[in-house]
């Protein structure tokens, strides 16, 4: 599924317009980057929870030329999947 898909599906579940259903799930997306952004962790009851995490900085190497490179610390989003959602998923493929 992709964010048209979840717009059309909202659409017809709520019995809204489309133009409505993107802003609303345009504005709960800009929530929760803002949120991220600002160090804030995002925890959905059943779903899961999303945090950003920082790693250091490290000597890396370039694969094609082998040469060795220094990689600058950064930050990234990180879900870890809930334990609902985890045993859903499992239901599923059995």
């Amino acid at each position: 599924m992709n964010k048209s898909d979840l717009i059309v599906a909202l659409a017809k579940e709520a019995d809204l317009t489309q133009r409505k259903s993107e802003e609303i799930v345009n504005l709960v997306f800009d929530t929760m980057a803002s949120a991220l952004v600002s160090g804030d962790r995002i925890e959905i009851r059943g779903f899961g929870s999303l945090m950003v995490k920082k790693y250091g900085a490290y000597t890396g190497r370039n694969p094609k030329s082998g040469t060795r490179i220094e990689v600058e610390e950064k930050k990234l989003p990180f879900f870890k999947t809930g334990k609902e959602l985890r045993e859903r998923v499992q239901q599923a493929g059995r």
